[in-house]
């Protein structure tokens, strides 16, 4: 295994998940699931989007020769979702908040998917799936660590949020999407340059 790999592509996967931009969303859909299943209830979430995530990791080549996807579409596709989610991190709308009441037990969505099984994500493994499909397990364990530090993160996120408070909890979520950026425009410039030398 090449650790190194994993450790960026794990980092990667984190920010994309943005569980400290998440916190306030998941304890305001929760607020009126009773607080001795609130717990339970998030684990299951993020369990459901863990086995979501490892399906499209496992199953990404099928799915891109399936749709006839080149690898430089899904590096430009990729670059642009993501590019759009981190400026969404840098500069969130006054809506988002308002709109992610749910019902009392959500279920699947909104907090299985899209907030950690969002599009962004399942295109960055598609990606690693279809650019290197012999290192599948490296991936993989990428995606256990991200998962496991994002459900760290969410499951203490009450006490978090009292600690960083509102303002603190923005400006690390600015911060990652700043890096998240980075990520997108290269991705972008690798997905042109791909395009281009297959001319």
């Amino acid at each position: 295994m090449n650790w190194s790999a994993i450790a960026a592509a794990a980092v990667t996967l984190f920010l994309i998940m943005d569980p400290l931009g998440n916190m306030p969303v998941f304890n305001a859909v929760l607020s009126s699931v009773d607080p001795q299943r609130r717990t339970r209830v998030m684990a299951r979430e993020l369990l459901i989007a863990l086995f979501i995530l490892l399906g499209f990791l496992f199953a990404g080549n099928v799915i891109l020769t399936f749709l006839g996807l080149s690898q430089s579409s899904l590096n430009i596709a990729g670059g642009i979702l993501l590019f759009i989610i981190s400026l969404r991190m840098i500069f969130p709308s006054q809506q988002e908040a308002g709109d992610e009441q749910q019902t009392a037990d959500p279920f699947i969505v909104p907090l299985a998917v899209p907030l950690i099984a969002g599009p962004s994500t399942i295109a960055v493994l598609l990606l690693l799936s279809s650019s290197q499909p012999d290192r599948l397990l490296d991936w993989a364990m990428a995606l256990l660590l991200a998962w496991l530090a994002t459900t760290g993160l969410l499951l203490s996120s009450g006490p978090l949020l009292k600690l960083i408070g509102s303002r603190g909890s923005r400006a690390l979520e600015r911060l990652m999407g700043m890096i998240l950026v980075i990520l997108a425009t290269q991705m972008l410039l690798n997905g042109i340059r791909d395009f281009i030398q297959s001319l």
